[in-house]
Parts: structure tokens; sequence; C-alpha cells
């Protein structure tokens, strides 16, 4: 139909979209580490940290290799990542663990729908979706599990999280 994007167009925005989601990802794990790391959840966000530094390198390399363009939302996310990750952290280690549990369910349902839009024919992109969206459900889980819904004013905070990372994902496939 007139005004829908092309195949190519739809891969470039997703790979686009997923470099810079994971970029944010990785700056709020520096954020949370820089007031939380060397205190009794530091390890914990750390490993989570690891796991993301392999998913921006992964959506970095697509980036080059396919030849798309970045956002231009990146210096923004960098600022903005560190800044959400710092400022949940300050507010206690649950509230960190809240940021995490928001941002990352907000992720597993936007790795859903890539996956379900991906064809056999971009079966490794399919794939890498699917491997990292496990990794986001697995911070979601710890972040339960380490007292998320205990965060002062969860509700408020999980909602105004996933309200920026819904419109943080819509701009970066634009911009």
């Amino acid at each position: 139909m007139p005004g829908d994007l092309t195949k190519d167009q739809l891969l470039d925005r997703m790979i686009r979209v997923d470099q810079a989601g994971e970029l944010g990802a990785v700056r709020i794990y520096q954020g949370q580490l820089a007031v939380l790391g060397r205190g009794p959840k530091g390890e914990i966000i750390a490993q989570m940290k690891e796991q993301e530094d392999v998913h921006l390198k992964t959506f970095s390399d697509m980036v080059s290799d396919r030849n798309v363009r970045p956002t231009a939302m990146t210096p923004i996310w960098h600022v903005a990542g560190f800044m959400l990750g710092a400022g949940t952290a300050l507010l206690g280690e649950k509230a960190a663990m809240a940021c995490t549990v928001a941002v990352e369910e907000v992720i597993d349902e936007h790795y859903q729908k890539q996956i379900e839009l991906l064809g056999d024919d971009e079966k490794e992109l399919r794939d890498t979706c699917e491997k990292f969206r496990q990794e986001e459900i697995e911070h979601r889980d710890i972040g339960y599990e380490n007292g998320a819904e205990d965060a002062p004013g969860y509700p408020v905070l999980s909602n105004a999280i996933k309200t920026g990372t819904r419109f943080a994902i819509w701009l970066s496939e634009r911009v």
C-alpha cells in the first residue's frame, strides 16, 4: 500500500532501533553501576550489563555490515540512559530493579513483534532477536527477584519508564 515501508526500510528500522535500545540498556546499567556498583547488587547489575554489551556489539556490527543509518538520537540516548540508570539507583536498589523490569517488559514486547514480522529469509536476525529477548526476560526476572515491586511508588515509576521506553523506540525507528 502507498506509504507502507519496503522490506529493506523495515529491516533498517529494526536494526536501527535495536542498536539504539541496546545502547540505552548499556548506559542504564552503567548509571546503576556508578551508584550501586560496590553494593550488594553491583555484581548482578554488572552481569546484566555484560550481556547488554554483547547485544550492543551485535547490532552495531549489523548497522555497519548492512549499511544502516544509526539513529540521530544516539547522543541523547547516551546521556538519558545513564541518567535513568543513575537516577533510579539513587532512589535505591529496588528502584533500580524496578527500572530494569519496566524497560525489559517493553523490550520483550518489542522483540516479540519484530520476531513475528521476520521471515525465514531473515532467520539470523530473527534468531538473534529471540536469543536477546530471552536474555531480556532473564533480566526482568532478576529485577522481580530483587524487589522491583517493593520500590517506593512502583506503579508510577514503572509506568513512567515504560512510557519513556516506548517513546524512545518510536523515535529511534524514525529519526
